[in-house]
């Protein structure tokens, strides 16, 4: 169906709801991509923390998992996999991160990388109640 006949069946009514709809959603991307950012990560196997690192600090670590050995890298604020042993190398192409609760996870090596930190001002606490 062309553009045009589809212009003439809708109407003024149904444009302006996708247009809100639309603006809706950019606006939503806007929100979601700022969050605080990261202070330290913190990298876990099975669990277990077994590695933590400020972001400020240019480092390459070697990470022993359950398949093998993977290198992670912190660079200008952020963290990313650059090799892993595992058979797809989703982790790879997860690419980097630098966010506060930004995560990367090599599944097959039992990996997690997990930022963290706290925007100024604010307390550790979600919620409380009495």
């Amino acid at each position: 169906m062309a553009l045009s006949a589809l212009w003439e069946r809708t109407s003024w009514l149904d444009r302006l709801l996708v247009a809100l709809l639309l603006a809706a959603t950019l606006a939503s991307f806007a929100l979601l991509g700022g969050g605080p950012a990261g202070a330290r990560l913190v990298v876990e196997r099975d669990g277990e923390i077994i590695f933590t690192a400020p972001l400020k600090v240019d480092r390459e670590v070697g990470l022993s998992g359950n398949l093998g050995e993977s290198l992670l890298v912190i660079k200008s604020g952020r963290v990313c996999f650059r090799q892993a042993p595992c058979p797809n190398r989703v982790c790879i192409g997860m690419g980097e991160v630098s966010r506060s609760g930004d995560l990367l996870a090599c599944v097959p090596n039992g990996l997690l990388v997990r930022i963290e930190g706290t925007a100024p001002g604010k307390t550790g606490y979600d919620l409380l109640s009495r």
